[in-house]
């Protein structure tokens, strides 16, 4: 995590690493493995791009995006795989301010759109346990307000998915030191918070 934050903290700066840079040595590196340091499920937000944001380089990041940073089983799996395969040993579930999947989650609870797609229905139905009761709470009357708390909920929901949906994740937590974790991207400031699931510093 250390390593994330650091990245991210030059990122902000805006000073790249030179490891994070491209070269031929390190491609031909890594045509014979990978030894990823950390899984990344984020949102495939165009403006999240989790490299860069991490300002890590190739063989890094184990990445998985989809909108909304969701957790369906083709996520868990890619979870374990890196897990299991590569031995690594943190994933982040990334979340972002301002992310579309989740507004258009709250507007389809409170204005239920006719004909939607069943794909992009799929992807609301996976985000409304998470967010629905933040709508019988008096932040729904402050759309900013409401988008964030919905967002955090999101991204906690997800990480408790991951922690408690699979057995394999579950026995690495427990006998592996696999660390899930929350963390929240700015498009704002650049900066990630991470907020859930982290251990207590001491």
């Amino acid at each position: 995590m250390q390593r994330l934050i650091e990245g991210n903290q030059r990122f902000v700066s805006d000073v790249r690493s030179r490891d994070a840079l491209i070269s031929q040595t390190r491609r031909n590196e890594l045509t014979t493995g990978q030894e990823p340091f950390a899984t990344i499920l984020g949102c495939s937000d165009s403006r999240v791009p989790v490299e860069i944001v991490f300002d890590q380089g190739l063989g890094d990041l184990f990445v998985i995006r989809v909108a909304g940073n969701i957790v369906a089983p083709s996520q868990i799996g890619s979870v374990e795989f890196a897990a299991d395969r590569f031995g690594t040993r943190l994933v982040v579930v990334l979340g972002h301010s301002q992310c579309g999947a989740i507004q258009a989650t709250l507007e389809e609870l409170q204005r239920p759109t006719a004909n939607q797609s069943k794909n992009l229905y799929s992807i609301v139905d996976r985000v409304r346990p998470a967010v629905e009761g933040l709508l019988a709470t008096e932040i729904r009357h402050d759309p900013d307000t409401l988008l964030h708390h919905a967002v955090r909920a999101n991204i906690r929901a997800s990480a408790s998915h991951l922690r408690h949906g699979s057995q394999v994740i579950e026995q690495l937590i427990q006998n592996n030191g696999l660390l899930v974790v929350g963390a929240e991207y700015s498009l704002e400031t650049g900066v990630v918070d991470f907020f859930d699931g982290v251990p207590e510093a001491g």
